[in-house]
């Protein structure tokens, strides 16, 4: 019998498969099709202080292999989370749940995770100095150093939860903003977010999104998404949740392989809704397949 049971934080997960953030709502919406309580945990929409409607329409644009998306945040607002997403999830997730908190200053972040943490559904917190869609914060913290400790650094003052920072690949060195992060005091790291693309429509010969550039998400980037998680590994001690094009159980051991301890699905989740579901149903047959006990004993496993 396979174990598919790892641990984040101290806290147990009964296999490492997490919907990432933007990709499964506040989680009761997926309620209506499965049980989500077989996830290890999900990361909820990322959530900001006051209430965003997120940038213009159009939003989307397709890919060979993946999708582009500039939402530009919208969420109802902190506040609005605590009182009324919250208790809807509650009665369809018995499991601590992941909260993604962005921001536009390091006072936003610390507003935000300070009323996170006090929520008892809240296990960690998921910090986005990464996103790609917003002007003047989010990705601009995760693209320094400096930048990124000073989050962090701020964040765990008021939070008592682990805080896992997510990170963007729009950098030269992502091993040195890691490592800031993990002397800011994170707990652990998320990467990848999305990388930065576009579209131009042949016919109007203009952007396709009207922001321009979005988030790439989808298939196409695994491999870059891989091979941050490995060089990472190498230079924190702290764990990682890795993320990017991962649509497979055999996506998931490899990011375990690589060094991450759980796995986030993206964009495959708003290809099928029952992606995660389908991951987690056919890991214990895929560790099987390449004689795999435990996955817990894989982690870093390409490393050595």
């Amino acid at each position: 019998m396979v174990n598919t049971q790892v641990n984040l934080c101290g806290i147990p997960l009964d296999n490492p498969v997490i919907p990432a953030s933007g990709t499964f709502g506040y989680g009761y919406e997926f309620a209506t099709w499965y049980d989500i309580n077989l996830l290890g945990t999900f990361s909820f929409k990322g959530t900001t202080q006051e209430p965003r409607f997120g940038n213009p329409t159009p939003r989307i644009a397709e890919c060979k292999a993946g999708m582009i998306n500039a939402v530009g945040l919208q969420n109802p607002g902190v506040q609005n989370v605590i009182e009324e997403e919250l208790p809807k999830l509650k009665p369809h997730f018995s499991k601590p749940v992941m909260a993604n908190v962005s921001g536009f200053s390091i006072e936003e972040y610390i507003h935000c995770c300070q009323l996170l943490d006090q929520e008892e559904q809240i296990g960690w917190l998921e910090v986005n100095i990464s996103c790609p869609n917003v002007h003047g914060g989010g990705m601009s913290f995760g693209t320094s150093p400096r930048a990124a400790f000073d989050v962090t650094k701020a964040v765990k003052t008021v939070t008592k939860k682990p805080v896992f920072i997510k990170l963007t690949p729009n950098v030269t060195d992502i091993v040195s903003i890691a490592k800031a992060c993990e002397d800011g005091g994170a707990d652990g790291i998320s990467l990848i977010n999305t990388l930065l693309g576009m579209r131009i429509d042949l016919k109007t010969k203009k952007p396709v999104i009207a922001n321009k550039m979005g988030g790439f998400s989808g298939s196409a980037i695994f491999p870059v998404a891989l091979r941050m998680v490995y060089q990472v590994y190498e230079s924190v001690s702290i764990p990682i949740i890795g993320i990017g094009g991962v649509s497979t159980a055999e996506d998931v051991i490899e990011m375990m392989l690589a060094g991450a301890t759980a796995v986030q699905v993206g964009a495959a989740n708003l290809i099928n809704p029952y992606a995660c579901k389908e991951i987690i149903e056919t890991l214990p047959q895929t560790m099987d397949q390449y004689r795999i006990q435990s996955l817990q004993e894989i982690i870093g496993g390409a490393h050595t």
